[in-house]
């Protein structure tokens, strides 16, 4: 019999560009069986920490917490230089700066989440929403900052919101490093062989998407907030990169400091293991 993998992705076109080979089964599953959920990003990191997943999409900031429960899976990742969450205002000219003011955050366990921490730390009155509401709740005017990401990052001018602060573009110039916003990662309860399939399958998938991306898009279509082709296809092109086929040097060096700067600021977790890297599992 072959083995089930319980895995969650996120809706955002990333993820369903990188998986749409292995969601629609064009390429192959290695003698694997995938039960597929797609779910909100901080679905997916409250859900993998009560164990519902084998394999799942995190944010880089809810995997430092389960750092002793998972190890990231080489390809699958969203990091790079200009991909950072956006701080968008409701009103021109204003910045965090009173508790009486408001900041939507996707998700207390987001990487978004953690860099409104760690350059806004204690400024602003802060609820957590899922990311789909955070643009119509600041075009309304019932908060007064939030802190965007997927979609939203192309179509915020369009919407009548006001940037305060590219916080991928303030991590860039203050570590040097590209950001890493999430990644697959893998429970340690997986033997070693069955994860080693499973990132051969995600990395045929990636090749595959990455060879003929249009043949992706009707996937892409089918979750994503915005259906314009042209938006969606700017997504593909600013997070899936080299660093998404293979974390590389590069992406590991951008691990560490974000666990760095996570620990200085009081998050608790501790150092991520990418698969492969040494002999432990």
């Amino acid at each position: 019999m072959s083995r089930t993998i319980r895995l969650a992705i996120s809706t955002c076109p990333n993820d369903t560009f990188a998986f749409h080979g292995l969601l629609t089964r064009a390429v192959d599953w290695r003698g694997l069986e995938f039960a597929v959920e797609l779910l909100d990003i901080e679905q997916l990191n409250t859900r993998m920490r009560r164990g519902a997943f084998d394999v799942c999409k995190l944010s880089f900031a809810a995997a430092l917490g389960m750092a002793s429960d998972v190890v990231v899976l080489p390809s699958g990742s969203a990091l790079g230089f200009g991909v950072g969450p956006l701080l968008l205002a409701s009103r021109p000219a204003t910045r965090p700066a009173t508790p009486e003011q408001l900041t939507l955050c996707p998700g207390e366990r987001t990487t978004a989440a953690l860099l409104f921490d760690l350059f806004h730390p204690r400024t602003t009155r802060i609820e957590q929403a899922v990311f789909s509401e955070i643009m119509p709740r600041l075009m309304a005017r019932t908060a007064d900052f939030g802190v965007c990401i997927h979609e939203g990052r192309f179509t915020w001018e369009a919407q009548g919101l006001h940037l305060v602060e590219d916080l991928g573009s303030r991590w860039e110039a203050e570590t040097g490093c590209p950001l890493p916003l999430g990644g697959i990662v893998a429970s340690r309860k997986l033997p070693a062989d069955v994860i080693a399939t499973v990132q051969r399958v995600i990395h045929d998938s990636l090749t595959l998407a990455l060879a003929d991306p249009a043949a992706a898009l009707p996937t892409m279509r089918a979750h994503a907030q915005e259906f314009d082709d042209r938006v969606l296809m700017q997504h593909v092109e600013l997070y899936v990169n080299e660093w998404t086929v293979d974390l590389g040097d590069t992406g590991r060096r951008a691990l560490a400091e974000l666990a760095a700067r996570a620990a200085a600021a009081g998050r608790s977790g501790g150092l991520l293991e990418v698969f492969g890297d040494t002999d432990n599992m």
